[in-house]
């Protein structure tokens, strides 16, 4: 097993998960109770951390992050199990200690649990068009333009903020961490399940979709 891999993204979870609270946390109390200003501040934050990460922890670990990126990258063969338990574990216990770490920046407790409601038919539809989406512009640029990648997942994330109704969480360790704080960006416990059945759809289709959109094709000649 690759510890420098596990610690890659048990880092890098706990960077962007602090972001994602953190600026939850900022954008709610600067808004002045305007959700839409909150939200930009929200995109622009994770899409800038996201791009930092993936650039400078990408050809260490391959800058995961997310349980379905890793399940995607086992299937597809480029990982092993082990590596892949060990990306997942890494993900969960630092991206909580991330969560945990904003809670105390922002003298919030640091144990709590989420009370904002995520559920129904169109938030589970959300949130697999956003995997379904993330997923699918991992594999394709990963085949066809890999050193953009990092800007790719950026901008894609900063995207499916606004255009899915559930704001694109697209990763089940975020949707676990993010229960665990009565915040702008947190999600009910009781609603994770609904979120991760979601995610793992959304993630299975793109890995199917990539398959057949991208496996076949030729790589781009340098």
């Amino acid at each position: 097993m690759n510890h420098r891999a596990m610690w890659a993204e048990a880092l890098g979870s706990f960077l962007l998960f602090a972001c994602v609270i953190g600026l939850g946390v900022m954008g709610e109390r600067l808004s002045g109770g305007n959700v839409a200003v909150a939200l930009i501040g929200n995109t622009l934050a994770t899409g800038a951390m996201l791009f930092v990460l993936i650039t400078m922890l990408g050809a260490i670990s391959g800058a995961h992050f997310n349980p379905v990126v890793t399940m995607v990258m086992r299937l597809r063969g480029e990982i092993d199990t082990p590596a892949a338990l060990g990306h997942v574990t890494a993900q969960l216990v630092g991206g909580i200690l991330g969560v945990w770490t904003a809670h105390l920046m922002f003298d919030l407790p640091i144990l709590e649990f989420s009370t904002h409601s995520r559920t129904g038919l169109g938030q589970w539809a959300g949130e697999g068009v956003a995997t379904f989406g993330l997923l699918l512009t991992i594999i394709g640029t990963a085949r066809m333009a890999p050193a953009r990648v990092p800007a790719s997942v950026a901008l894609y994330i900063t995207a499916a903020y606004w255009f899915t109704s559930s704001t694109s969480f697209a990763n089940p360790a975020i949707t676990v961490a993010r229960s665990l704080s009565d915040t702008f960006a947190g999600i009910a416990p009781a609603d994770v399940p609904g979120f991760i059945a979601a995610q793992m759809a959304g993630a299975l289709l793109a890995h199917w979709a990539g398959k057949a959109l991208f496996d076949s094709h030729p790589e781009p000649s340098a």
